[in-house]
């Protein structure tokens, strides 16, 4: 699965000299335009990193309440890593998040999923909760990023 192109008229990213800044990343889908809601809307490789970290446990009462935030965070942070690369990039490099939430408490289950993209250091990251997404309510999460080449 490819996360593709901005789905609106704007930069994805622009280099600035050794700086790429990237957009914010939201989890929809550029082919159906729709918002990730859940497990079954990422590739298996996904699937089976998240497990690793505890999620997808197949328990109902415990996916159904996960599932939303912890795909959408694995899809939009493939997003990002899918930009550094185009840019000549890496995680490592992408050294600034900031993470925009629709629920504070959302943040944990994004911050596990983080941690697949980055194994080693944490990136500085602001988080901030907000009121709604474009474009729409079931976006809940949106990141922008910052890396130097």
């Amino acid at each position: 699965m490819s996360t593709g192109a901005p789905m609106a008229r704007y930069a994805a990213a622009r280099r600035v000299g050794d700086f790429v800044f990237m957009s914010g990343v939201v989890a929809v889908d550029p082919a159906t335009r729709r918002a990730i809601t859940g497990y079954e809307d990422l590739p298996e490789d996904a699937r089976a990193e998240l497990r690793r970290i505890g999620y997808l446990t197949g328990q109902m009462s415990v996916d159904v309440f996960e599932a939303p935030i912890v795909a959408q965070s694995w899809f939009v942070l493939s997003r990002v890593r899918e930009l550094a690369m185009a840019h000549g990039g890496s995680m490592a490099q992408v050294f600034k998040l900031v993470q925009y939430f629709r629920r504070l408490p959302d943040y944990a289950h994004f911050n596990r999923v983080r941690g697949l993209f980055y194994p080693g250091e944490p990136p500085v990251s602001t988080v901030v909760e907000v009121s709604r997404f474009l474009p729409g309510d079931e976006v809940l999460v949106e990141v922008e990023a910052t890396m130097h080449l």
